[in-house]
């Protein structure tokens, strides 16, 4: 597709390879795709631990099942309790000090949630990933603050990580694990926490070396709040927002209540609402979340993510009111199959399981004819400019996010008791209602956990 460049309004950045930008005066600011630390899936070790509920046939294939298939009491900051040395005595009487926790794993909630979601979810997590992992709950953009933009809940979420890691000795590494909303601000933040290393910072402007290097190691990719990163996990994040045909779901594809509920999206969820719509901003501007798909003046948001050894995106592929499969799975409609019925053993509603490899592109951009679809479904919001403004930015969010290599874990409730509930089933937000997510949390688990014991073996190598 010929396209007009992504050309900022203010300063007339234009794009470069791997989505970023270039001019007299920003300078270099663009990046190359960073994937996973190989075009393979993500590390794993010889055979992560199935669910305790699991027999012993099920634990033969959990390690395949966290792969590849072959179809495809709260209470915030715990950080002193949880790292503080404890002393053993080993067995020739000698004391010892246990290992502090040096693996942040922080947990973000969606949409008018708060920190108490996760209780199941950090119990579960404390119970299977040991004491390497320091578990917070952010709390910062808790119940209405979610109404106030992913950019503004973003830095406040960047600010409290930072507070965390300051206020926290020990700490080398560090995860995010989001649900929902919660995704996009995790996505924002890390663009604010990331820093280069001297490594990249002294490389000349190779991409293609720069590139391949970069699959060695994270560490030469950059850090996120000084540390590591490893894993970067969404749990029914609308990564390409909610516009578009049964993108939210709960307006059962009546292509009249879409139309109406862009408009109405500021008034009911505030400049989040508006971000969502991709309506944010004049109309000669790209959307915020087109805006993060890229390295931009804003922030380099494609080098944060690439920053993370692995990036795992966990979609429903039915019975979402809130997120559509397509959005929380960055896929085109075209690349959405029938998934399979049957659950991964040990992982029950966990059916599929697919690594996409990254794709070079030039994206994204914002062409002339968006910003004029833009400014048509902002002041004139019919089906058809609507539509069209849709398609053209949904296209452009997945050139610019597949340079990235993603795993991609499809969940179906369709058997569960209550498959509607299949939004807050994927972090069970209460036990006793949203048990059914169950074996979502240990494949996140177990996931994690993989992840860890790789890195911990490549470090000793």
């Amino acid at each position: 597709m010929a396209a007009a460049p992504f050309v900022h309004a203010q300063c007339g950045c234009s794009p470069r390879l791997g989505g970023g930008f270039r001019n007299g005066k920003h300078g270099s600011v663009g990046s190359t795709s960073y994937p996973c630390s190989s075009t393979a899936p993500c590390p794993s070790s010889s055979s992560p631990p199935p669910p305790s509920s699991s027999s012993s046939s099920s634990s033969s294939s959990s390690s395949s099942s966290i792969g590849i298939s072959n179809n495809r009491n709260y209470h915030g900051f715990r950080a002193q309790a949880m790292s503080t040395t404890t002393r053993g005595t080993s067995p020739q009487g000698t004391t010892t000090l246990k290992n502090e926790p040096d693996h942040l794993l922080v947990l973000v909630h969606g949409i008018q949630g708060s920190p108490s979601d996760w209780l199941y979810v950090e119990a579960e997590l404390k119970r299977r990933l040991g004491r390497n992992f320091l578990i917070y709950a952010s709390s910062t953009n808790a119940y209405a603050k979610t109404f106030d933009g992913i950019d503004g809940a973003g830095r406040r979420l960047a600010d409290e990580v930072t507070q965390v890691v300051q206020k926290t000795d020990g700490l080398k590494k560090i995860s995010f694990l989001a649900h929902s909303l919660g995704g996009l601000f995790a996505r924002y933040a890390v663009a604010v926490l990331y820093s280069a290393s001297a490594s990249l910072t002294d490389q000349s402007e190779d991409y293609s070396s720069t590139s391949s290097n970069l699959e060695k190691s994270s560490s030469k990719q950059g850090l996120i709040a000084g540390l590591e990163p490893i894993n970067f996990i969404t749990l029914a994040t609308p990564h390409l927002g909610v516009r578009g045909r049964r993108q939210l779901p709960f307006l059962l594809g009546v292509r009249f209540l879409e139309k109406l509920a862009a408009p109405m999206a500021p008034f009911v969820a505030g400049r989040t609402g508006a971000q969502l719509f991709l309506t944010d901003g004049k109309p000669n501007k790209p959307p915020l979340l087109l805006r993060m798909a890229s390295d931009c003046e804003d922030g380099k948001f494609l080098s944060a993510l690439g920053a993370f050894r692995c990036r795992i995106l966990y979609a429903n592929v039915s019975y979402d009111h809130m997120v559509g499969w397509r959005t929380s799975s960055i896929r085109r409609e075209k690349e959405l199959v029938k998934p399979p019925r049957r659950s991964l053993d040990g992982y029950k509603h966990v059916v599929d399981v697919e690594y996409c490899p990254p794709i070079s592109s030039d994206g994204p951009h914002f062409p002339r004819e968006a910003a004029r679809a833009k400014e048509a479904a902002q002041n004139e919001p019919s089906i058809k400019n609507t539509v069209k403004y849709h398609e053209i930015m949904e296209e452009e969010m997945i050139q610019g996010l597949q340079q990235l290599g993603w795993k991609k874990v499809d969940v179906s409730f369709h058997s569960a008791f209550w498959p509607f509930l299949a939004h807050n089933n994927m972090h069970v937000k209460y036990e006793w209602l949203h048990n059914a997510g169950a074996g979502v949390v240990a494949h996140v688990a177990d996931s994690l956990k993989q992840q860890e014991s790789s890195t911990i073996i490549a470090a000793s190598l």
